[in-house]
């Protein structure tokens, strides 16, 4: 019986200790119409303090940099590339021995596309990141969205 219960409570313990490890990232999705056939995708990434967030522009050989992929859709082109903004920091991290680029607070990525006047359809992709604190990394992380194009 003492076996039992304390395989019970380990178990729950266990849990409790993986619960703690979550993704302090909240997000949202969104496409604006600029003209008839364009539309600027704007993905938000709110990252709340102690945590940050690794820029887009990050040399090979430290962090995993954040990726925003857009699966590929015949109706729909990007224009240019993923624009990232927000309140850059550099710093020299001496666990990758490198100058690293991260954001904290509120992240926006923007990217323009085009598609066919008068189409209706959608975007989709992920976003692939890597959020850190003053402690710990947690590990690289993919939020999928799909947003419509109306």
């Amino acid at each position: 019986m003492k076996k039992i219960f304390l395989l019970i409570f380990s178990l729950g313990f266990l849990q409790l200790s993986f619960a703690q490890i979550k993704d302090p990232v909240a997000w949202t999705f969104e496409a604006k119409k600029k003209t008839a056939d364009s539309f600027e995708v704007t993905i938000t990434a709110n990252v709340p303090k102690p945590w940050h967030m690794y820029s887009q522009n990050m040399p090979s050989g430290g962090p995993i940099p954040t990726k925003v992929v857009f699966n590929i859709n015949p109706l729909v082109k990007k224009i240019g590339n993923t624009k990232e903004t927000g309140k850059l920091e550099k710093i020299n991290d001496k666990i990758f021995g490198m100058e690293v680029q991260f954001f904290s607070g509120k992240i926006v990525y923007t990217q323009l596309v085009k598609v066919k006047p008068g189409i209706k359809t959608n975007i989709a992709g992920y976003v692939n990141y890597m959020v850190c604190d003053d402690e710990q990394c947690l590990p690289p992380t993919k939020k999928q969205f799909d947003i419509k194009l109306l």
